[in-house]
């Protein structure tokens, strides 16, 4: 696992929260849940191959 991807992650979080902030601002609620899911499944994209890599090198630790 890469720092720059830890990174990349904080960056979405803080992204998300000063978007969230301003829309809440503007009165735009209903669009708040949507920028928030957004960012989770964009965060989600980039873990996946990882989570699949760790259930690989276990599968094969344990030779199932």
């Amino acid at each position: 696992m890469d720092v720059s991807l830890i990174f990349k992650i904080a960056a979405v979080g803080i992204l998300v929260s000063v978007i969230s902030q301003i829309l809440k601002q503007s009165g735009r609620d209903e669009h708040v849940f949507l920028v928030g899911l957004a960012g989770l499944v964009l965060v989600l994209f980039w873990i996946i191959p990882y989570i699949y890599e760790l259930f690989e090198n276990i599968r094969s630790l344990f030779a199932l």
